[in-house]
């Protein structure tokens, strides 16, 4: 069995603007948060997978940080069973080493290990290192199928 186009939409809702699943349960259904918060984006050299963490394959240029995104439709977009940046996220500009985002999480530490909630590849993959700021462009989609 596999979700509906109807649960994909609510689901994505719920994790990235914060938005209640109404009807589940009683009429209030699966509720959002108190406080909306934040999610983490974090960068990857490769695919985390599946069972992987906000570390897994996490890029390691010096001053790399991840970057908090609000929960909230001013920070993603959905629509049907995608969920988007709603602005060019940038992480911190590289004062030394290097590497190369390929892919791109969202997750709920803003250090550590942390849950790795969603992630995908990104095109075109972005070189990091000194005097470089990466910058993940507004639209970037992550799908629920």
């Amino acid at each position: 069995m596999s979700k509906t186009n109807t649960l994909e939409t609510q689901w994505l809702l719920l994790l990235l603007n914060n938005t209640p699943i109404t009807l589940i349960g009683d009429a209030a259904g699966i509720l959002g948060s108190a406080a909306a918060g934040s999610l983490y984006l974090s960068g990857h050299t490769a695919d985390p997978g599946e069972a992987g963490d906000q570390t897994t394959s996490e890029i390691a240029y010096t001053s790399y940080a991840r970057v908090a995104v609000a929960r909230t439709t001013s920070g993603f977009t959905v629509s049907g069973n995608a969920g988007s940046l709603v602005a060019n996220t940038n992480f911190p500009a590289g004062t030394g080493g290097t590497g190369t985002m390929t892919h791109v999480g969202i997750g709920t530490s803003a250090s550590g290990a942390g849950k790795l909630l969603l992630k995908g590849a990104i095109t075109p993959n972005i070189v990091c290192g000194n005097g470089i700021t990466p910058t993940v462009q507004a639209g970037t989609v992550v799908t629920e199928d």
